[in-house]
Order: C-alpha cells, then structure tokens, then sequence
C-alpha cells in the first residue's frame, strides 16, 4: 500500500512537471534521486520524438496519443494516473529511449580501476578525479551540465571546478560541493570524507556535518560518527601511501587486497584490532612488514598470492 501511494504521487509530479506546473528544482526536491534522473530521460524522449522516424514504428503514434492525453486536464486540476496508465508511461519512456540510445549511444560512463590501480577522470565540466585501486565510478554525462551526480565505490580524490552542486553518491552517505577538493572512502561499512580546499557537505545515516579545509569525518559499522582535524593537503594514497589513523585491522587488510591483487586469510588473528601507520604501493613484501610487524602479527605466503596470518 506505501509504495502503491508512492507511485501515484510519482504519477502525479510527472504530469505537472510535463505541464510546466512544477520546476526542475522542485521535481529534485518532491522525488527521488533515481526518480529524478528517470524523469529527466522521459522528457528527453519527448522532446527528441519529433527527430524519429515516427512513420518507420506505428508505436511511436501510439506513445505520442498517450502523452498527448496525459497533459488533458481540468483548469487548475492534475489528472491522477492509474497504475496501468504509469506501466504504460514507463514503457512508452523505454521504447522512446531505445530509440535515442541508437543515436546517442549509451550515456551512462562507467569508470573502474583494478588492483594496485589509479586513474585520473576529466569530468565533462573540468573537474578531476583520481580514483583509487579497486574502485568504481559511474556518472550520466548527458545531463552532466545540469545534474553534477556520481556514484562511487571504494574511494576517490575529487577536484571540483565551481559551478552547479556537485554530489558524490555512495551506499554509506552522500557528500554535496560546489567548488573545492576532498577525499571519500566508501568501503562495506567504512565512510570516511576529509576536505582539503572549499567547504564540504556530508550526509551519513541521516546526520549532516559541514567540512572546512583539515576537516575529516567518519563513520565505522554503523558507529557514532568521528571527526578530526589533518595537516595534509591531499590524500597520502595519490602519492604511493596508503595512511590510516585508529581503524580496525580488517579495513587495512582490504586495502593491502585491493593494492597488491593478494587473498589475507585472517582468521587465526584478532581482525578488529587498531591500527595507526601507513604502508607503501611500491613493494609487497615491505608493506606487509610495517603494518604486521607493528602488531606483533606472523605473515607467511603458503601459495603465491595468498597471504595467511597468525599470533607469534
């Protein structure tokens, strides 16, 4: 019954949004993000109907009828969409698309790194990515100019050219810009955001913390939230380092995983104890030494690339 309310009142904001009746702004705040950039594809197909070759598909006449009907309404009144009149609005949008997609190609960019890998990403906008080993980025560049949205897994620098808001998605929170440079780790139920330039917007399980230059947060497994102040001016892992301060072991771990392309079995050791240092990108066997020695861990390489952990 809730998510029957939900898509009539998606049904609803559609049509006063085809009508003119509500903002692009407005729509944004009454949908969800999802919802948003679906709507956004609708229109698009609408508007691009006219440069098809409507005579070559009699569905196409179809689909125009139906939208034409849509927008019928009484003076100051939103006409409420059944649930077979929205199934048929989707599946109107998707034919349209499918259309569109064999002009436009598919406009959904999709970035991702492999072990012990970096790249830099030139947004359509100027802005800068360099997105860290093991990670994955995704972003529409058709709407790029007016919806300044990526979503993120694992973890990314990001130097923002000011302009419109600037939104990183990820599955632990999201962090909101307009101008400026930061760092965002988002890995299982780790969350980490550290600005470096400009000012910083973060929001994690429903909480907002507003970033400066040295300002970090984070959140771990579901924890209250920590923030700290850092002397850097950029990340460490940009350089060849990865850093960490009071984390547990098993986030150190993956991260040795996701660098050198190895299998840690960890099970004989105390994976939640707290680390503080660094290890380096450039050699397995010194990476190992710093962050297992220091906790007095024994490491040993049974077959090739599987690492197995055990108390001394």
């Amino acid at each position: 019954m809730k998510e029957e309310k939900s898509h009539n009142n998606n049904d609803t904001f559609l049509a006063k949004w085809l009508e003119a009746e509500l903002s692009d702004d407005e729509l944004r705040a009454l949908v969800s993000e999802a919802d948003y950039n679906a709507f956004l594809k609708i229109r698009k197909g609408i508007d691009m109907y006219d440069v098809l070759e409507s005579s070559t598909d009699a569905s196409f006449v179809k689909i125009q009828d139906h939208i034409s009907k849509s927008k019928r309404q009484e003076k100051g009144k939103v006409r409420q969409l059944n649930s077979n009149s929205w199934l048929l609005s989707i599946a109107a949008s998707v034919v349209l698309l499918f259309g569109l997609f064999f002009i436009l190609g598919d406009d959904i960019v999709t970035i991702e790194t492999n072990y012990g890998e970096q790249k830099t990403i030139a947004l359509l906008d100027g802005s800068e990515v360099i997105l860290n080993s093991k990670s994955t980025l995704t972003y529409d560049k058709d709407n790029w100019e007016t919806n300044r949205t990526l979503s993120l897994k694992g973890e990314g620098y990001f130097k923002v050219k000011k302009g419109s808001t600037f939104t990183v998605v990820t599955d632990n929170g999201n962090v909101t810009v307009l101008g400026t440079q930061f760092n965002v780790n988002s890995y299982s139920d780790l969350f980490a955001v550290s600005c470096f330039e400009g000012k910083v917007s973060v929001t994690t399980n429903k909480e907002t913390y507003i970033l400066l230059p040295t300002n970090s947060v984070r959140r771990i497994n579901g924890y209250e939230a920590e923030q700290w102040d850092t002397a850097d001016t950029n990340p460490s892992w940009i350089h060849g380092e990865s850093t960490f301060k009071s984390v547990p072991l098993k986030y150190v771990i993956a991260k040795l995983e996701s660098q050198y392309n190895i299998t840690i079995e960890a099970k004989e050791i105390n994976s939640n104890l707290i680390y503080t240092g660094s290890f380096t990108h450039k050699d397995l066997n010194i990476a190992l030494k710093t962050v297992f020695n220091s906790l007095q861990i024994r490491y040993i390489e049974k077959e090739k690339g599987n690492i197995y952990l055990s108390t001394k």
